[in-house]
C-alpha cells in the first residue's frame, strides 16, 4: 500500500520510555503524541508505542515511542525492544525517591541491551507535586552529568517541558546521525530517506566464504 502524503518523512527514530512503573512514561507519551493526560491511567502491560511527525532541524521526523512497562516480572518481554533505538528516556517519580535509586539499575539495563552510542534523556517528572518532591534537582543534575546524559524536568500532567523534552532528544540524535554516513560513498541521508529505520553503530554481517568440504 502507497504511504499516504501526510506519512512521508525523512528519518524514523525509535525512543524508549524506561522507568519505574507508576512514574508517568505513559501520560508522557499521551502529552506528547496526543497531548492528553489521563488521570485514570492504568500500569501499561507489555509493551506499546505511538508515534508522532514533527520538524526536527528542518528535516521531517517519525518519532516512534515505546513505551516499556516497569514491573519486572516484564523485564523478559521489554529487553528486546531496546534493539534499534536511537534514543532512551529513563524517567523517574520526583516524589518518590525509590524510583531514583533505581535509575542506575535501569540504565545498567539500557546499556546492556542497547547501542553503545544510544542518546539517553534523564527525566524527573511529576513537578506539578511541589509540596510532595522528595528528590532534588541537585541530586538528578549530578548523576546525569556524572553518567553523561543530558537532565530535565517536567510535568505531564501540566505539559512542562514534556515537548522540550522529546523535541531535544530528537535533535540530539538528528546531529549524531547527520554526521554519521551509513558508508564512505553514501551521505548518512541515503538509505533512510523512505523511513527506514536506522541503528546506529550496527555493523554489516561478515559475507560467508566458501569452505572446504568437509572429509
Amino acid at each position: 500500500m502507497a504511504r499516504r502524503t501526510e506519512e512521508e518523512y525523512d528519518y524514523l527514530f525509535k525512543i524508549v520510555l524506561i522507568g519505574d512503573s507508576g512514574v508517568g512514561k505513559s501520560n508522557l507519551l499521551s502529552r506528547f503524541t496526543r497531548n492528553e493526560f489521563l488521570l485514570e491511567s492504568k500500569s501499561t502491560i507489555g509493551v506499546e508505542f505511538a508515534t508522532r511527525t514533527l520538524q526536527v532541524e528542518g528535516r521531517t521526523v517519525k518519532a516512534q515511542i515505546w513505551d516499556t512497562a516497569g514491573q519486572e516480572r516484564y523485564r523478559a518481554i521489554t529487553s528486546a525492544y531496546y534493539r534499534g533505538a536511537l534514543g532512551a528516556l529513563l524517567v523517574y517519580d520526583g516524589t518518590k525517591p525509590t524510583t531514583f535509586e533505581n535509575v542506575s539499575r535501569w540504565l545498567k539495563e539500557l546499556r546492556d541491551h542497547a547501542d553503545s552510542n544510544i542518546v539517553i534523556m534523564l527525566i524527573g517528572n511529576k513537578t506539578d507535586l511541589k509540596h510532595l518532591r522528595a528528590v532534588d534537582t541537585e541530586d538528578a543534575q549530578s548523576f546525569a552529568e556524572k553518567e553523561g546524559l543530558s537532565f530535565i524536568e517536567t510535568s505531564a500532567l501540566e505539559a512542562t517541558n514534556v515537548e522540550k523534552a522529546f523535541q531535544t532528544i530528537l535533535s540530539e540524535i538528528y546531529r549524531i546521525i547527520s554526521k554519521k554516513p551509513l558508508s564512505s560513498e553514501e551521505p548518512a541521508t541515503a538509505n533512510i530517506k523512505e523511513g527506514k529505520t536506522l541503528v546506529v553503530g550496527a555493523e554489516e554481517p561478515a559475507p560467508k566464504k566458501a569452505c572446504c568440504s568437509s572429509s
